[in-house]
């Protein structure tokens, strides 16, 4: 058996840092790069996740590809997500500078194209999503009450029921015959 695989070509440091510097690279990249990133992903956006992968891979490891080498990175980017989640959990302020905030992307039965745009989502998506939560995107849309576009990327969407929205048509349009 070769124990040249067991022992880091590195220092253990080195082993250390690397995939820290990776890990913090990857959440600003993430967080500049927008929530839909996150939740609905495109095949070009697949592309990119599995390419960023194999590319920061080196960056990653470095000349080291020893058993335990690879163990210290894996076990380095599990702390510093694990303390990441602890520290957001008690800094909600954190919470907000790395996840972000929920997205407005329909209010009151109206698209918001600007949001839409900052958000890089297109139309069509926007219909997938509110598809996805059994409403028709055409007839439906003035009973959605507010959709969002949330932190990890899915869209959730408030309603009112369609015997709810009769009846509350019908009320205003008595209210403006009077």
């Amino acid at each position: 058996m070769n124990l040249s695989m067991f022992i880091p070509e590195v220092q253990i440091l080195e082993k250390i840092v690397r995939p820290l510097i990776v890990y913090f690279f990857l959440l600003v990249a993430f967080r500049v790069a927008g929530k839909r990133e996150l939740g609905q992903m495109t095949p070009f956006d697949l592309i990119v996740l599995l390419t960023i992968s194999n590319v920061l891979q080196n960056a990653m490891i470095g000349p080291d590809n020893s058993l335990s080498g690879g163990l210290i990175g894996g076990l380095t980017l599990f702390c510093a997500n694990g303390l990441i989640g602890r520290l957001t959990l008690h800094f909600p302020r954190l919470a907000r500078l790395l996840e972000g905030d929920p997205t407005p992307l329909i209010e009151d039965g109206r698209v918001l194209t600007k949001n839409l745009r900052r958000e890089v989502m297109t139309r069509t998506e926007l219909e997938r999503a509110i598809r996805k939560h059994e409403l028709d995107p055409v007839t439906d849309l003035p009973l959605i009450k507010k959709a969002l576009l949330e932190e990890d990327g899915t869209v959730s969407i408030i309603h009112q029921s369609k015997e709810s929205h009769a009846h509350q048509h019908r009320s205003e349009k008595l209210s403006e015959t009077r």
